[in-house]
């Protein structure tokens, strides 16, 4: 208890930290957003109606800054996110709302995929080291994990969209089909998804395996192993329940940042694919200068990455207890 405590504190403290840094650095650039917007109509706004668009984005220059935090802070109690420039007058709460779950299915089901399966290569490589699973397979995702996202997108979109045109390769759904919890709309999501998760795969899968085999060989060669193994116990007990359970350890961090960051999207593949995501979302408004849109993103990547090493550092010290002693 006093570990999660510790822990749910130093949670509290950094995401206090990151909200204060979210609120200042957009404050402390030159301009703001209805400056921005303003440019759009060639600063054709009188006073009265730039000082409306002011409050309607929640930059009020006649309060102090201490005033503006502290209002700000209510606004992220209620879930007030402010307009995005982007798509004006729409709230940003609503525009995220209408791209986060598309992230989630693709970036979210591919990292965890990944994530499983190249944990398990790497237990089994690891224990069949010279095995032609440990001989190919290893080897092969370890390439291709160092081919950039993009260029595996765009190779994809090549052979199997135009050339073969076996699967669609631009949006996230057919744009004559109207948004629902439909068989068929569901249906043509998952054929959409089906190109850039084969991209996020090959791109992500080989960086497990290389970790989880070599730190799995290490695992292998510890006392305890040698203790299982004079004990007669069965080959799959020692690999998954002595072996595989301590050498993960290091992993579950990795896994933690990786699932944190599915907010953000894969970047580059939702923008090659044209996927409206999160990550094509984050590319919107860094081109548009949504200034109200990037900081709910960025705040809202920061808070799943905290939670997600929240629950990392929980299953480490569930599955190795002496992680819980304070150092």
């Amino acid at each position: 208890m006093r570990f999660v405590l510790r822990r749910a504190g130093f949670f509290v403290l950094t995401l206090w930290a990151c909200v204060t840094l979210n609120f200042l650095l957009p404050r402390l650039m030159p301009g703001n957003p209805a400056i921005a917007l303003m440019a759009k109509f060639h600063g054709r706004l009188n006073p009265v109606a730039l000082k409306a668009i002011e409050v309607a984005f929640g930059v009020n220059t006649n309060e102090s800054l201490a005033a503006q935090y502290v209002s700000y802070l209510h606004d992220l109690a209620t879930g007030n996110l402010g307009i995005s420039l982007t798509f004006f007058p729409t709230p940003v709460s609503v525009v995220i709302r209408g791209a986060i779950l598309y992230t989630l299915g693709l970036v979210g089901v591919t990292t965890i995929l990944a994530f499983i399966i190249g944990t398990l290569i790497g237990i089994v490589g690891a224990w069949r080291r010279g095995g032609w699973l440990d001989s190919i397979l290893p080897p092969v995702f370890v390439i291709t994990s160092a081919i950039p996202y993009f260029w595996v997108g765009m190779l994809l979109i090549l052979v199997f969209g135009i050339k073969l045109n076996w699967f669609p390769y631009d949006f996230a759904y057919d744009p004559s089909l109207s948004p629902s919890l439909t068989l068929p709309f569901i249906g043509n999501v998952i054929v959409h998804s089906i190109l850039p998760a084969i991209a996020i795969l090959i791109t992500s899968i080989g960086g497990w395996i290389l970790t989880m085999r070599n730190t799995m060989i290490t695992t292998l060669a510890e006392d305890y192993v040698k203790m299982a193994r004079a004990k007669g116990l069965s080959s799959r007990r020692i690999m998954f329940d002595y072996a595989a359970r301590n050498a993960i350890l290091p992993n579950l961090s990795g896994f933690a940042m990786s699932v944190g960051f599915i907010v953000s999207g894969a970047v580059l593949v939702e923008y090659v694919f044209n996927y409206n995501g999160l990550g094509y979302l984050l590319v919107q408004a860094l081109d548009s200068e949504d200034y109200p849109l990037m900081q709910a993103l960025f705040l809202l990547i920061t808070i799943a990455v905290l939670i997600a090493i929240l629950l990392a550092d929980i299953v480490t010290a569930i599955l190795d207890p002496r992680t819980r002693s304070a150092r």
